[in-house]
């Protein structure tokens, strides 16, 4: 237990006190970022929401609204009114599944596929920016902090 603490202490973990909080830090840290990170899109009247169903579905392909639901941990009624919006919008169409035709799946249209390819460059050219403004070392250190934050989230 002793070790323990004195790892964690060697990490900046808080274990009360005046100990910086790590977890607290990466935590605003990560929803700042994510948060930035949403906000770099084109312009339009579809919210943060409606285009992360979108760039799913041009990324993985048409699926179900239970499928949909579940990935964001949202009612299917939740849902409904997302993909609703992105059909009227004309950026996803409903086509009844081939292998149960009680079932509907979304899929993107090709105007959805252009918005959600024009989102993510518009992302990714900003992300680039910004990494490209640091130093080779700090560009080596977030490198390394992205393999441990991606063994954190699979884990």
């Amino acid at each position: 237990m002793e070790k323990q603490a004195t790892d964690q202490q060697a990490a900046g973990m808080s274990l009360g006190g005046d100990e910086p909080d790590l977890s607290g830090e990466l935590r605003s840290a990560v929803g700042r970022l994510y948060r930035r990170f949403r906000s770099e899109r084109p312009d339009g009247s579809l919210g943060d929401v409606a285009l992360e169903v979108l760039t799913r579905l041009h990324k993985h392909g048409p699926q179900t609204l239970t499928e949909l639901s579940e990935r964001d941990r949202v009612s299917p009624a939740s849902m409904s009114q997302t993909v609703n919006r992105l059909t009227s919008a004309g950026y996803a169409v409903r086509t009844p599944d081939p292998d149960d035709r009680r079932k509907v799946r979304f899929s993107a249209t090709a105007e959805g596929d252009a918005l959600a390819r024009a989102a993510r460059d518009q992302r990714n050219a900003w992300l680039d920016r910004q990494l490209h403004a640091l130093s080779a070392e700090d560009r080596a250190v977030i490198a390394r902090a992205a393999e441990l934050l991606g063994d954190i989230a699979d884990s």
